[in-house]
């Protein structure tokens, strides 16, 4: 089982701006506890205590709030970008990556197993493997389809009252072997839809893991205030089985 982490928390987490002006987002509280502590204790559980944490905007407060993690019982590593590189850009120059790793946004809040999504990567000998969930879209408009014409008109065929959507959504957790960073060039911007794309042209396996339990990306305000409404459970190391509605 690896022990090699990649956090990515140098985002500037325009969505929850203004706080994220001052503020990294994986700084950003939950309770009393910034996300990225819970995550780093997360890690640790996991056996995962060799970590990267790539980092920008603010990077300064990060450093001073998380050090060297030993507070946290990790070996926490800094890899700095004096530049935005996407998600997926900052890969190519992080150093000894050379084993499988698991790679996570640094505003995930879940109860993801990350031993389970490791082994289960392995044992499909993916290139990549990506967490993925259901999230459900509804649509507060009535929604017409129509097909060709009435006079100056289009004629209708349906009329769906606020539909919803389901779509099977990235998580922001993957585990990624060598080979698929393999591509990316140092200094080069890329994020991890166009990785995906090319891994995929390129004929390689990538998984998709799909987890039903709880999972927040707080990086949506939303997300986060639901994050808030949860900090009970998880600052007593218990998070509820699925969000509250």
């Amino acid at each position: 089982m690896t022990r090699r982490a990649v956090v990515l928390a140098g985002g500037r987490g325009s969505r929850l701006a203004p706080y994220t002006t001052v503020l990294p987002k994986p700084l950003m509280p939950v309770g009393e506890r910034p996300i990225l502590e819970i995550l780093l204790r997360q890690l640790r559980a996991a056996g995962l205590d060799d970590v990267t944490l790539a980092v920008g905007h603010l990077a300064h407060l990060v450093r001073a709030v998380v050090g060297d993690g030993s507070a946290h019982d990790v070996s926490v590593r800094y890899h700095e970008e004096d530049r935005a590189l996407g998600t997926a850009g900052p890969l190519a120059s992080i150093p000894d990556l050379g084993e499988t790793f698991l790679l996570v946004n640094g505003d995930v809040l879940t109860t993801l197993d990350f031993r389970t999504l490791i082994g289960v990567h392995q044992e499909s000998g993916n290139a990549l493997t990506i967490a993925t969930h259901r999230r459900t879209v509804r649509t507060d408009y009535g929604v017409l389809r129509t097909d060709g014409a009435i006079g100056a008109t289009d004629r209708v065929l349906g009329y769906d009252e606020k539909p919803e959507l389901a779509y099977t959504v990235s998580m922001g957790v993957y585990v990624v072997e060598p080979a698929a960073i393999g591509r990316l060039r140092p200094g080069e911007r890329c994020d991890f839809p166009d990785l995906v794309l090319a891994l995929l042209a390129s004929g390689a396996a990538v998984g998709s893991y799909l987890f039903d339990g709880y999972w927040l990306d707080i990086g949506r305000e939303d997300d986060f205030r639901r994050a808030q409404a949860d900090a009970g459970h998880v600052l007593a190391g218990a998070l509820p089985t699925e969000p509250p509605a």
